[in-house]
């Protein structure tokens, strides 16, 4: 219990992380060179569902925000559920998932919706709490709502895309793909592989003291530029990881650039489209859509503790991007695990690469292209969180079980509960 408790904290810290590690350098995979340009991880760095995981290296990785300025890491809420968790339960699973995922919406713990799948069909879904308080507007299984940095995964989807169709590489740095981008320090000395597991020593455009006066002028990618683009690097590109948004924007405008499309066009026609995800994109937050959930928090744009929940929306960019912030439904999640997994995005090869932990992140847990692989409870589990004031998901894909869980929450922590009570129903 101890370990998967420490694990699930583990993952939703890496959503908000974007202050700089620790000293401690973690393990880096090199990728080898193929025939093919598409490089493949070495076999030994694929998790076996039975082994046991390496010691961890010291990584500390100090809770901040993924879009906004230094939040605290949001706790478990205090409320105790009358009814079992699912593992007590005797029943069937959907129906002791639907009775706990009840007691927390009668005690007002959850707001959100949550999908549980069994080899890509639904055996679980349901939607609890309001996506807009004012209005009295509840969440629906349709819904909705901000991902958070689970965008980083369609991102590098489309990097590999690239990769695959042989217009671009692994280790091509970012001047020979950018070749105006104006530091030149990045531009020489980082690669496409060190932006995608965050070796690369770039920090967080969240941590600009510009971000509060520019975040609600953010409409495209290259609008996120000038809060990060004339940072110095933190450290020497490859020698140690460092959760950064500030890279996954400049892999947005490597896409950009190879493509001639803007990024929200090529995740559309290459990923969101591939796999039927008709209700996923980077919204503008002032587009009136009626079906987005806002997101409702106890911080304020400091990360100061509020005396009232409130609407977080003021505060984040107006527009998402390729380091996270568009917005899904729990449905359209379960088409990208399927699209994922038949191999409508990429080859087989290219989806164990990208799915392929390469640093290692803590206990039984590493960061792949834009996913976490993991070892829980003896099963490997791939996916990847999304955590900022507001903003509470997981997506976990077992790929030796068939289940996946996706939980999306528009209130601080509210996932997190929920997650470890379903967790503990899919354990062996």
């Amino acid at each position: 219990m101890q370990a998967r408790n420490r694990t699930l904290a583990l993952l939703l810290i890496v959503s908000f992380v974007a202050a700089g590690c620790g000293s401690a350098t973690p393990t880096v995979t090199p990728i080898p060179a193929t025939a093919t340009g598409v490089a493949l991880a070495p076999t030994n760095t694929l998790p076996s569902p039975t082994s046991t995981p390496a010691p961890p290296t010291d990584t500390p990785m100090p809770p901040t925000a993924t879009h906004t300025p230094v939040p605290p890491t949001p706790t478990v809420p205090t409320p105790t559920p009358t009814v079992p968790p699912p593992a007590e339960c005797s029943g069937a699973l959907a129906g002791c998932v639907q009775a706990y995922m009840e007691s927390l919406d009668a005690q007002s713990i959850f707001s959100g919706a949550v999908l549980l799948a069994q080899d890509g069909e639904p055996i679980f879904k349901g939607a609890y709490g309001l996506a807009d308080r004012a209005l009295g507007i509840a969440n629906q299984v349709d819904t909705k709502f901000n991902l958070g940095s689970m965008d980083k995964m369609f991102t590098a989807i489309a990097i590999l895309q690239l990769v695959e169709r042989g217009q671009l590489s692994l280790d091509a740095k970012v001047g020979d793909l950018l070749p105006d981008y104006p530091n030149e320090q990045v531009a020489l000395t980082v690669t496409v592989h060190q932006l995608l597991i965050h070796t690369a020593g770039l920090g967080d455009w969240s941590e600009s003291p510009r971000f509060p006066d520019l975040h609600d002028q953010i409409r495209g990618v290259d609008d996120y530029l000038p809060l990060f683009v004339d940072t110095p690097l933190e450290f020497d590109p490859g020698a140690r990881f460092r959760y950064s948004n500030s890279g996954y924007i400049v892999l947005g405008l490597i896409i950009e650039q190879v493509t001639g499309q803007s990024y929200y066009d090529y995740v559309r026609e290459n990923v969101f489209e591939p796999c039927g995800m008709a209700n996923t994109a980077a919204y503008e937050l002032d587009a009136g859509l009626p079906d987005l959930a806002l997101g409702y928090t106890r911080m304020d744009i400091d990360g100061s503790e509020l005396d009232e929940i409130t609407d977080y929306q003021f505060a984040m960019p107006m527009r998402g991007g390729p380091s996270g912030g568009g917005f899904s439904t729990v449905e359209d999640l379960l088409r990208f695990r399927n699209g994922l997994l038949d191999h409508r995005l990429l080859s087989p090869e290219s989806t164990d690469l990208l799915l392929a932990g390469k640093v290692r992140l803590g206990e039984g847990a590493q960061y792949a292209y834009g996913f976490i692989d993991r070892i829980q409870e003896g099963q490997r589990v791939v996916g990847h969180s999304g955590g900022a004031p507001g903003v509470c998901n997981f997506l976990d894909i077992y790929l030796d079980s068939g289940y996946t869980l996706i939980i999306l929450s528009n209130s601080d922590g509210d996932c997190l509960l929920a997650l470890q009570a379903i967790e503990e129903a899919l354990a062996p």
